[in-house]
């Protein structure tokens, strides 16, 4: 029963659900999905086949699911920008990249101060234009999700892009394995996972939450926001009134804004990454492991096209 795929912790969740909507597949067959963004022109979502170097898409007219684009660079976490423009990061290219309406593809930034990042991760664009992305070390520790490769930059960093410019400023640099990201609605907060924990045992598995600089591209502060309670957060995206619904290997994680986990939208796979879409920017997608997954909602995403 479509109940029983969410498990309430408090009374705030409720009226962030449906229990009637229940989570539902709608495609299998990956190797590990992950980087679900919605193009609206489109009616369509696009998602990351990593391991299989290819990306998929998903028509939300008829569902089907067709070959977006294949060998794709390894690519990851993908997103909108305002001109309904894909942004993606590259594991094999260590690069951010841009799908032009046109089907070409532009380079947004590929090296900081000469050194190639390590394997661009996840992203998220300001309405100011601005892109900004994480770079941990998973698409060049081995040749399964990437190219097996040592790193330039010698560490593992959260980077500001501007493509007016082309002009890549470091904006966070304490981080084990920088992973997910996403702003709040204002934009005045920006959250970033990391999944330490990966390589190191008793290191981070955790969400930090800063404060946006006005004056220049760069961040302050950056307390924990939430603790994974179920292996690992990873991609996660906000709704409009600032709750997070974050990956986790039970399903979906609903965060309050003051961090509380709320509730949880069980998945029977472990979950990678999220995004919202449709019409009204109340479905969210759901990329987990093998899958993808989708769970319509009373509450729509934070405004990102």
């Amino acid at each position: 029963m479509a109940e029983d795929d969410f498990e309430i912790l408090d009374g705030r969740f409720r009226r962030r659900i449906r229990t009637s909507a229940g989570v539902e597949r709608l495609y299998e067959g990956c190797r590990w999905a992950e980087g679900p963004a919605y193009l609206p022109a489109h009616r369509c979502l696009v998602w990351s086949d990593i391991p299989n170097d290819r990306m998929l898409r998903w028509d939300e007219t008829t569902g089907a699911v067709s070959v977006f684009r294949s060998p794709a660079n390894y690519a990851n976490g993908n997103t909108v920008d305002r001109q309904g423009r894909l942004v993606t990061c590259e594991h094999g290219g260590r690069r951010v990249t841009r799908t032009e309406h046109d089907g070409s593809v532009t380079v947004l930034a590929d090296r900081f101060e000469g050194k190639r990042f390590n394997s661009p991760n996840d992203v998220v664009v300001r309405s100011d234009g601005t892109i900004w992305f994480t770079d941990p070390s998973y698409g060049i520790d081995s040749d399964y999700e990437g190219v097996r490769a040592d790193s330039e930059i010698g560490s593992r960093n959260v980077y500001c892009a501007d493509p007016a410019t082309g002009a890549v400023h470091l904006v966070a640099d304490d981080f084990v394995q920088p992973n997910g990201i996403a702003f709040s609605p204002d934009e005045r907060h920006l959250y970033v996972a990391d999944t330490g924990a990966t390589h190191v045992e008793n290191h981070p598995r955790h969400i930090r939450v800063f404060d946006v600089r006005e004056d220049r591209p760069g961040l302050s502060g950056g307390r924990v926001f939430a603790e994974c309670t179920a292996g690992l957060f990873d991609g996660f995206r906000l709704d409009e009134d600032g709750y997070l619904w974050t990956s986790a290997a039970n399903g979906v994680h609903c965060h309050a804004p003051d961090g509380d986990l709320v509730g949880i939208a069980r998945v029977p796979e472990r979950v990678a990454n999220v995004c919202f879409g449709g019409a009204k920017r109340n479905r969210l997608f759901i990329c987990a492991t093998t899958s993808l997954y989708a769970v319509l909602l009373p509450v729509s995403g934070a405004k990102t096209f």
